[in-house]
């Protein structure tokens, strides 16, 4: 039964999933024999289960795949990568894992002019068809087009979006190649100032940044525009010990001529505060190694040596960022400008500052040691050495005096960390308002002329975990969120909804929502109340987090630190921190930060200071900036408000757009290639939203066009004759002359909807060689001329039915007239009319008393004469009413007094007649008896027969008794019963969700505590015991099927044979559950292996208490004995799964269903199908093909007529080649016969 030679893969936290197969199986969870482990065995839950393929088979799209689960993905993606094949499509989604090494050749010319024009599935999966696929729908819909780049930091979404960008400028760019050129020169650029190397990525893009490549009414090139969100400023000012500032500084550094380096008195990395707490080596090879200078080498170089990456060097990358200024057409002057920037920021850093002894306000000045770095600073930004010491140490209070209504600005000695915190607001500022006149500049370097449409590919950082996570990775994950709920829009949600709109009868995706997270909810988000705090007088970060989980407070998305996965994140308290569990896991913020990185204002005296700045080029970096907007203001502008309406005004973009989808996974968090754990990729894989994908598309269509646009492709391939016909039409004729199944695609009510590469498929064929040509051209006229008589046979039946619709409303008409002639007399004489009416009603009873007069036989004269009196005074009451006028009161009182006298005399005579007949009856049956006494010795043999016809007919009155016991008290549970299964359903959906975002949490704390060598709390829900054994008297969880089956079949201890029973079919049920949805499918479409009808399971799954509850209480009334022996047999009609596709009735072929039930479990099951021979299944021999549901479960007591009897039943079962079965055993089935019938079976 369970199949030990079928291989499953079982759910593994560091490799994803393990191969193994089932040796066992219990209610709650299935032992696993792990392939891997010299046979270990593994005891989990089902849903950690999944049905394996082939080992080494490997698919470029994941739906393509017989099993389409995460666990078949994760080893197809696992294949495809030893094989450095690191793209793979899940439907027209592209998934692609970060190789860490250079793949030669995948990414050259003739592999980009191979893509051109090529629809997804012809070739290889590539980034360049996705490319192309945007390029190919921007054209043929005439919309606008973006590129999602996502994944974690690390996964390679950089590159991706680079190589999209090569696509698109090299195939579709103008023959002069400036506007391509620019924009691909200018990457370099933006990766020295905007990328940085972190623990989990060397060149780690910290902002986001949306490209947009425009094209004309010809679709060629005709410009570019990128705009950026969120540079991470905390970075320039301080990084972790593993990681580096951004890369600008160390390839000045590095790189930097002589002359260069001198004029801006660079040094070693360790000569500078910015950049020597973090990681001070550079990235090198072994040639730019040798080159580098050694008083460029700071000490941590010198002993651990350079960072290596391919695609990394820091001497080279100078080279090539130098280079990328000329090419956006920056002068030699603008350059310095730059650099002088930059290096400014390192000096202004190297400025520190001590408590001033000598201050009676409790002032600071700037230490000795660091006096040469602030008059550095003070020239390369264009002030006063005088002007920028008091703007450090000082700050300015802007008051009104009484007597004058002008401001005056008093001096405010800052504190040392004041002064530290003002210092590093300056530092960031400049290299903010420095990047974003860099991307102004690449900007203004693009030609640009008029724009028809744009491809966008958005690259932005990826979803971000630390050990300690601040206001950074809050407003990353914010922007990730919001990514990851317009993916479920759009690809989930939206899709489902089209399938619902064009009527494709497709069943619903569940998928974890994230519309309720708590982040930018109004007043009560997180960012709102951030801002709400920064406002205050006092602002406090534990005040701010009390606020959160206050106004919050019961949100399932938000928690207090101690409830994290990892165990040091438990250190923080309840007013340091909160943990928001976001679609990818729970990540605990430490809030300490929070308030200081959301305002991006500096104070007043620095503001003064930039204002009075002598140097033209700074002064133009804030000369828009809303800091000087609000001198002598409480300055505030929040950096979340700002990302909020920065990310907004992108959302609405990309719902404006047509979306492409590259999903970028990494590997491994070494970094390293050939490297594939398998647990990290699975948990990426679950929190982008893939799974949920490969359940959409297990039944989805992910290709669709509209009728009008496959017309227009097409119709040059055919004569004229053919390119006439109505689009639909016109569609039709071509799928059924080119043999297509009916699974491979679906026709809506506007779209065709192809299943995914069958698109493909189709459109090879229809671009073939002329000869394959002119035999589908005939196949196509020979179905035409068969639908065109169908239509017209068709048409003469409408015909027909229009002519006689005509005629039923003729006569309706004369119908109408008659009933508004009769309602206009009625009006007349309704008083009367009714009078008479109800007067004539009482003929009848008048009618009833004389047929009863007629029959009685004592009094019968006196009886008619008294009829016939009250038959006289109705005659004359109609006379009355007939010829006076009659009030209504008046007729109302007489036939009230005529009704109570025939009432009366009526109950009188039915009360003599019942008598009579109970006499007569008496008499009858004492006859009968008498002559049936005197008859019995004569003829025994119809005695025997009479016999048996009376218990039949007791069984079929008792059934029907049964049944409609069973039917007033469904009716009574009917609506309880429904809410029950409404709330179960929810709860079970709730659970479900539940234990997904638990899962998520873990897997992303296991993560983290690999990297940080942490403890994580395993997860409660698979520790914890889904249900307890029924019977408490026998503890059968130990036992294994097998010794479960043989207890059934070998005990004599009925209460054990019962409780065994039941823990059996509880397995069971569990196993089958297992397997029905991890199904294998044909095209989509259910296999024929049902072991009992569709209706019966599908009712087992809906059914709730109240069902089970009815049926017991439907046998309460019988004796336990009775229960026991208690055999029940019923017959459905069984129509195979695949039949619903048929649209001809004629061609469901129907079977029926035989089920004999031994108390409350099946014991044995017959299938008779019209085309193949009976099927006749055997408790003990066979449990595993046969229906595991109790009788209550399946609802079958409850069915009208689905009872028989038992003769019916074995009637059947000895027909159809069945083994006698009870009637050697007394009604009960004995372990000696089913061991009997198993040797049989053997």
């Amino acid at each position: 039964m369970l199949n030990n030679a079928k291989r499953v893969w079982v759910r593994d936290a560091e490799h994803g999933f393990l191969l193994g197969r089932i040796s066992d199986i219990g209610t709650d969870n299935v032992t696993i024999e792990l392939l891997s482990n010299n046979n270990k065995t593994l005891v989990t839950t089902y849903d950690s289960v999944y049905p394996a393929e082939e080992y080494d088979k490997d698919v470029p799209d994941n739906c393509a795949l017989m099993y389409l689960n995460e666990a078949t993905l994760l080893n197809n993606l696992r294949s495809r990568y030893k094989k450095n094949r690191i793209y793979t499509y899940v439907a027209n989604i592209l998934i692609a894992i970060n190789p860490y090494e250079e793949l030669y050749g995948i990414y050259s010319v003739e592999t980009v002019k191979n893509y051109n024009g090529k629809s997804l599935g012809v070739m290889e999966p590539h980034v360049f068809a996705i490319g192309d696929k945007a390029y190919r729908d921007m054209r043929a819909l005439r919309q606008s087009q973006s590129i999602i780049v996502s994944g974690e930091s690390g996964a390679g979404k950089t590159e991706s979006a680079k190589y999209i960008l090569q696509y698109l400028t090299e195939s579709y760019g103008t023959h002069s190649g400036q506007i391509e050129d620019r924009i691909n020169k200018s990457n370099p650029l933006l990766e020295a100032f905007g990328n940085a190397k972190t623990t989990r990525n060397n060149n780690s893009s910290r902002f986001g940044k949306f490209i947009e490549i425009h094209f004309n009414e010809k679709h060629r090139v005709v410009g570019g525009y990128i705009s950026h969100y969120l540079l991470e400023k905390s970075r320039i000012c301080v990084q972790s010990k593993d990681e580096r500032n951004y890369h600008i500084f160390y390839r000045l550094c590095a790189g930097a001529p002589e002359s260069i380096r001198s004029a801006l008195r660079l040094g070693s990395p360790d000569s500078f505060h910015y950049l020597n707490r973090g990681c001070t080596q550079y990235f090198c090879n072994a040639q730019s190694e040798k080159q580098l200078a050694q008083n460029r080498r700071s000490r941590e170089f010198i002993s651990k040596g350079p960072l290596h990456d391919p695609q990394l060097d820091d001497m080279n990358d100078f080279m090539e960022c130098d280079k990328s200024m000329d090419h956006i057409g920056l002068t030699s002057q603008n350059k310095i400008n730059i650099y002088s920037t930059v290096a400014a920021v390192l000096h202004l850093g190297n400025i520190s500052f001590e408590d001033d002894p000598e201050s009676t306000k409790g002032g600071c000045k700037i230490t000795a040691s660091t006096e040469q770095s602030l008059t550095i600073t003070a020239e390369m930004l264009g002030l006063q050495v005088k002007e920028l010491r008091m703007a450090l140490i000082t700050r300015v209070l802007m008051t009104k005096t009484s007597s004058s209504q002008n401001e005056k600005s008093i001096p405010v000695p800052l504190k040392a960390y004041e002064s530290q915190g003002a210092r590093d607001a300056l530092a960031k500022a400049l290299y903010v308002k420095l990047f974003d006149q860099i991307v102004n500049l690449v900007n203004k370097s693009i030609p640009f002329s008029s724009s028809v449409n744009y491809i966008g590919i958005l690259d932005i950082a990826g979803f971000e975990y630390f050990p300690i996570n601040s206001f950074e990775q809050f407003c990353i994950n914010y922007c990730n969120e919001k990514l990851q709920q317009f993916f479920n829009e759009r690809i989930l949600k939206e899709e489902q909804t089209l399938y619902e709109k064009e009527g494709l009868g497709l069943k619903k995706i569940s998928y974890i929502d994230n519309q309720d997270y708590l982040i930018e909810a109004k007043t009560t988000g997180a960012f709102d109340l951030l801002d709400e705090e920064s406002k205050l007088p006092t602002p406090k970060p534990d005040h701010f987090t009390a606020e959160v989980h206050k106004r919050n407070k019961g949100h399932p998305r938000l928690d207090f630190p101690r409830k994290s996965k990892l165990r040091s994140n438990r250190e923080i308290r309840d007013d340091e921190g909160f943990l928001i569990r976001h679609y990818a896991g729970g990540v605990v913020y430490s809030t300490e930060q929070f308030l200081e990185k959301n305002n991006d204002a500096l104070h007043a005296s620095l503001i003064v200071l930039i204002q009075e700045c002598k140097n033209s080029f700074i002064k133009n970096l804030f000369a828009d900036s809303p800091e000087l907007a609000q001198t002598g203001k409480l300055n505030f502008i929040s950096v979340g408000s700002k990302f909020r309406s920065q990310l907004t005004d992108l959302m609405n973009k990309l719902r404006n757009t047509g979306i492409n989808f590259v999903r970028c996974i990494k590997p491994n968090i070494k970094m390293v290639p050939n490297l594939f754990e398998g647990g990290q990729i699975l948990s990426q894989l679950q929190c982008s939203g893939m799974v949920s994908v490969l359940d959409l598309m297990q039944q989805g269509f992910p290709s669709r066009t509209q009728f009008s646009e496959l017309y227009n492709m097409y119709k040059s391939y055919l004569p004229a004759e053919l390119a006439r016909l109505d689009p639909r039409l016109f569609c039709k004729a071509l799928f059924k002359a080119l043999n297509l199944k009916d699974a491979d695609f679906k026709f809506g009510l506007t779209k065709v909807f192809f299943r995914p590469g069958k698109f493909a498929e189709f459109d090879q064929i229809m671009k073939s060689d002329p000869d394959n040509l002119a035999v589908l051209i005939s196949k196509v006229k020979k179905w035409l001329l068969w639908t065109r008589w169908k239509k017209a046979q068709w048409c003469a039946l409408s015909v027909i039915k229009l002519k006689n619709k005509i005629i039923y409303r003729r006569q309706c008409l004369i119908q109408i007239q008659k009933r508004v002639r009769m309602w206009r007399v009625y009006k007349q004489y309704a008083p009367r009319i009714r009078g008479l009416i109800k007067v004539k009603a009482l003929h009848a009873q008048v009618a009833s008393m004389e047929q009863i007069a007629n029959q009685m036989k004592i009094n019968k004269e006196q009886v008619v004469k008294q009829v016939q009196q009250l038959q006289q005074r109705v005659d004359e009451l109609i006379g009355k009413i007939t010829n006076t006028q009659m009030s209504s009161n008046q007729i109302e009182n007489a036939y009230n007094d005529l009704f109570s006298a025939i009432d009366r005399e009526l109950r009188s005579l039915k009360q003599i007649l019942e008598q009579q007949k109970v006499k007569e009856e008496q008499d009858r049956l004492h006859r009968i008896q008498n002559e049936l006494e005197r008859e019995r010795n004569k003829i025994t043999d119809e005695d025997k027969r009479s016999v048996h016809e009376s218990e039949d007919f007791k069984m079929r009155a008792k059934l029907a008794a049964r049944q409609k016991e069973a039917e007033q008290l469904m009716g009574k549970l009917g609506t309880e019963e429904s809410k029950m299964k409404e709330r179960m359903l929810k709860e079970a959906e709730e659970n479900k969700i539940r234990e997904a975002i638990e899962r998520r949490d873990y897997e992303l704390a296991w993560r983290l505590g690999q990297e940080t060598n942490s403890e994580v709390e395993p997860l409660q829900f698979l520790m914890r015991s889904r249900s307890k054994p029924v019977n408490s008297k026998f503890d059968l969880q130990k036992h294994s099927y097998a010794q479960l089956r043989d207890l059934i079949n070998t005990s004599c201890d009925l209460e054990l044979l019962d409780a065994c029973r039941e823990e059996f079919h509880r397995r069971l049920k569990v196993y089958h559950a297992w397997k029905s949805k991890n199904r294998k499918l044909k095209n989509g479409i259910e296999r024929d292996d049902e072991r009992a009808p569709k209706d019966i399971m599908d009712k087992a799954e809906l059914t709730g208490m109240p069902m089970a509850a009815a049926s017991k209480s439907n046998s309460s009334s019988q004796s336990k004995s009775d229960q026991i022996n208690e055999q029940r047999y019923f017959r459905i009609p069984f129509r195979r799964p695949t039949d619903k596709n048929l649209e001809d009735n004629d061609q469901r072929k129907n079977g029926w269903w035989y089920a004999h039930f031994d108390n409350k479990w099946i014991a044995r099951q017959m299938e008779l199908h019209p085309d193949k021979p009976p099927v006749l299944l055997v408790a003990g021999v066979e449990d595993h093909n046969m229906c595991e549901l109790s009788l209550d479960e399946t609802g079958l007591a409850n069915k009208k007529g689905a009872e028989i009897l038992e003769k019916d039943f074995e009637q059947e079962w000895l027909k159809n080649g069945g083994k006698a079965y009870l009637h050697s055993h007394s009604g009960q089935i004995s372990s000696k016969y089913v061991l009997q019938l198993m040797r049989h079976y053997r």
